[in-house]
């Protein structure tokens, strides 16, 4: 065993978590407040806090959904402004992790590459490998996979023709490198989701022109980015009006989630009236902001303070539709024999989506595989003990769905201490055959390529998906705990 933070008199943790992000933050905080006398230890790849917020290095990175419900529940976000940059947030994590004491139960440069359950002693045995080499092993009874939902170390291979045959510098948003020259050159933008809509003003700050070339239009929506001046601010004690601007924007979401799925065609209207009276003369809606699909199809991506339209308002950015018939040289050839000059090719077409960060997992010798589980709770695994995964909502922040799980282990915690039990397994009825429902239920491209390798939701009880952040609390506090569950007293 190495020596570790808090390390518990037996050597076993009663908690370990993997990562050192939002989700593992959250966890641990939780884990302090409900159950003080547990131990727990943060296992995470990376030298400092943050997870996505310390990778990810493109210019203008921020957000995609709002801070408020980004934020903790515990630690309200309290800068005005909803949508925030990544050095922000960054340091929102750490401060709140320094503050509650959580960073001294983090162990950096420690990447998990395997986890393996043993019945006979109910503990989890840990493998670890550290940035030098030298492999170590930790125990716990419980483990908390943080990984968020992507390879940290692979990207999504991008699918374009003859992308061999560019003669430019071709860059991946997840791999931005630090010296990364841009300015006076010519940038193509492969993609239309929420990385290319955060990347065009950006960098049509220093290029001489930014192109985002898109397959299909999304939809996308501009929002007044200011925060915290509302009337209630002025009255209310500080605490009080941002965990106010919290609600407020919690249920913002549902709405506007909930009328999209309602009403298709009226909400589609309206997304695009709005795109429409931001765009230059010389730019068309049709095809260009035409989305073939319904809202919410896919997600919904953001413009504070339409800073997208801005920048081709100003004529350093253009959008071009179509698909790509080859790359010759500089030049991308689309199928409709439109030619795009580019210096620089950025492919941001989504990422390779991976649960459990690619972790090694065996359940008493027997390898799991992931994508023939079944989802309980959105939280754990059919068939394997002790472990929660920890993922966020299609339709909301990540945050909200990390507090989901979090409420839910330290509940089921309490309960099994309260009972002499040490391990929880979720276990398929043999009576009813469940019906496979996908995880994340959206259209993307990158998201469909992946689900072949994902765990699976079911149809009914606790295997069926979560839909929305207030009735799966409601669940992780009241639900029962004991439906498909087995559980193992104490030896």
């Amino acid at each position: 065993m190495s020596t570790q933070p808090n390390s518990p008199g037996n050597g076993i943790f009663d908690v370990l978590i993997v990562g050192a992000g939002i989700s593992g933050i959250n966890t641990a905080y939780h884990i302090q407040k409900k159950l003080p006398g547990s131990s727990y230890v943060i296992l995470d790849t990376r030298s400092n806090i943050g997870g996505t917020w310390d990778l990810f290095k493109y210019p203008g990175i921020r957000s995609d959904t709002d801070l408020h419900t980004f934020g903790f529940s515990w630690s309200a976000w309290k800068e005005n402004r909803a949508i925030a940059d990544g050095e922000s947030i960054a340091r929102y994590l750490k401060d709140n992790a320094v503050q509650e004491r959580i960073d001294e139960h983090i162990l950096f440069q420690h990447r998990v590459i395997a986890a393996r359950w043993t019945s006979s002693k109910q503990i989890w045995i840990v493998t670890t490998e550290t940035s030098n080499g030298q492999q170590a092993e930790y125990l716990a009874r419980f483990i908390v996979l943080g990984t968020g939902y992507y390879d940290y170390n692979e990207p999504l291979k991008a699918n374009i023709p003859g992308l061999e045959n560019f003669e430019g510098t071709t860059v991946h948003p997840q791999f931005w490198p630090e010296d990364m020259e841009y300015a006076g050159k010519r940038v193509v933008i492969v993609g239309s989701g929420a990385t290319a809509i955060t990347l065009l003003p950006n960098l049509a700050k220093q290029a001489s022109m930014v192109t985002m070339l898109q397959r299909t239009p999304g939809y996308i929506l501009p929002i007044d980015n200011a925060t915290g001046n509302r009337w209630y601010h002025r009255i209310m004690p500080t605490s009080w009006s941002f965990q106010l601007d919290r609600w407020m924007f919690m249920w913002l979401a549902i709405v506007i989630f909930y009328f999209c799925r309602a009403f298709p065609s009226r909400a589609r209207k309206m997304l695009e009236s709005g795109v429409a009276t931001l765009l230059p003369a010389s730019i068309s809606m049709d095809p260009h902001f035409k989305p073939s699909y319904k809202p919410w199809d896919q997600r919904l991506c953001f413009s504070p303070n339409g800073d997208f339209f801005e920048a081709l308002r100003n004529g350093r950015a253009d959008v071009a539709t179509g698909k790509i018939r080859t790359i010759k040289g500089r030049k991308i050839v689309l199928e409709s024999g439109q030619e795009l000059e580019a210096d620089i090719l950025v492919t941001a077409t989504g990422l390779k989506l991976v649960v459990g960060g690619g972790i090694q997992l065996t359940v008493d010798g027997r390898p799991v595989q992931l994508a023939d589980r079944y989802t309980w709770r959105t939280s754990m695994l059919e068939d394997i003990p002790n472990l929660i995964f920890v993922t966020g909502y299609v339709n909301a922040s990540w945050t909200l769905g990390a507090e989901v799980t979090a409420q839910l282990l330290c509940r089921l915690l309490l309960f099994m201490q309260s009972k002499g039990l040490v391990s929880a397994t979720p276990r398929v009825s043999s009576a009813r055959k469940l019906q496979p429902r996908l995880l994340w239920n959206l259209e993307a491209t990158y998201v469909k390529r992946a689900a072949e390798d994902m765990p699976k939701c079911g149809d009914s009880g606790p295997w069926k998906g979560r839909t929305n952040y207030l009735l799966d609390l409601w669940r992780a506090r009241y639900g029962s705990l004991v439906k498909n569950m087995d559980f193992a007293p104490e030896m």
